[in-house]
């Protein structure tokens, strides 16, 4: 229904900058843990997550029971609309697609908010305008996917209060918060309990670079809530190798921190040399870059093996915006060889 990043399959290719994941791969550590839980198959998964719910609950800093788990972040967007049934459901645009499509399974009418390009896509307060009593559900993803651009903890709280006054439920999808450089000035997981009206969507996929694992979770402090979501969520949503590899990544912050450092440094030197050859960017916070350009760039990329991301199918894009992942030098030296000789010929 949506087209997304990672097409290997239909495709040869040399480079995949089309997703974002940990640019050191995933940590050896947690491919182990997966294989002993693949040893395990010949058993049905525990529904409680028990040995990754308690040492995650640790981490985080929150209850056992204020955690619920799916088969990735995508799993627990639509476990939440399906326990909540929005009528209305407010987008900013461009984000990830997969919010309006969870929405559009209850009919749910989007309302969008748009971006502004010549305001780097930010969103800002005027958003508060919208927060009337007739939506039902607002999400925010932060930082956005595609744009990078991060949504201040002032200003989320703002939009918190007012949407509790409304009823509104507010999803905040912080699966790209451990790529900021102070992911803890902007997290709201130490503030949980302050909003019942709250879920904080997260998963293990983009960090510990295990998308084919399937394992994100949900936060909130609302009981009523979450035992809806338990309602209608899939049994045995977390398979077994997913659960160990996931109790096995709680351990590896080492990597996080030296994947980190690299992502900075690349991160910065990419941002330098695509500034250079002309591309137009908007400052993106996160493990990948968001541009414009008015060269085809996804087909000129591709016929070089090199698969970016083209975004103009996000609502509130056209075309010409790209989204390209942030990899390690060698790669990146790579990458921006191929576009001096697209832009040059």
């Amino acid at each position: 229904m949506h087209k997304h990043g990672g097409e290997i399959y239909a495709r040869h290719y040399r480079l995949d900058y089309s997703v974002n994941v940990n640019l050191l791969g995933c940590p050896p550590a947690v491919i182990e843990a997966a294989k002993k839980g693949a040893e395990l198959a010949d058993r049905y998964p525990d529904v409680e997550c028990r040995a990754l719910r308690g040492p995650l609950a640790g981490k985080l800093g929150v209850r056992e029971d204020q955690i619920v788990f799916g088969n990735g972040a995508a799993d627990v967007i639509i476990t939440t609309v399906l326990a909540r049934r929005p009528r209305k459901v407010l987008l900013p645009a461009p984000t990830f697609a997969e919010y309006e499509q969870a929405a559009r399974m209850v009919s749910a009418e989007p309302v969008y908010y748009y971006l502004k390009e010549d305001n780097n896509f930010d969103l800002t307060e005027d958003i508060l305008d919208l927060l009337t009593p007739d939506i039902d559900m607002l999400f925010i993803c932060n930082p956005n996917n595609p744009t990078g651009r991060v949504v201040s903890r002032d200003l989320l709280e703002k939009i918190l209060d007012c949407c509790l006054e409304a009823d509104i439920l507010v999803v905040v999808d912080e699966c790209f918060n451990e790529f900021l450089d102070q992911p803890e000035s902007v997290t709201l997981v130490p503030r949980l309990d302050r909003w019942p009206n709250l879920l904080i969507l997260k998963a293990f996929t983009k960090v510990y670079a295990m998308p084919g694992l399937r394992l994100g979770y949900g936060l909130c402090s609302n009981r009523d809530f979450l035992d809806r979501m338990a309602e209608c969520n899939q049994p045995w949503a977390v398979s077994i190798p997913a659960q160990y590899a996931g109790a096995a990544a709680l351990s590896q912050q080492e990597f996080v921190d030296r994947s980190m450092a690299i992502l900075r440094k690349e991160r910065a030197y990419l941002q330098k040399e695509l500034r250079r050859m002309g591309f137009k960017l908007y400052d993106s916070r996160a493990n990948y870059i968001f541009l414009k350009t008015d060269l085809l760039l996804k087909e000129a990329c591709g016929e070089k093996g090199i698969l970016i991301r083209d975004c103009s199918n996000y609502v509130g894009l056209g075309t010409g915006y790209y989204r390209i992942a942030v990899r390690q030098h060698e790669d990146n030296v790579v990458l921006i060889q191929a576009l001096e000789e697209i832009i040059h010929g």
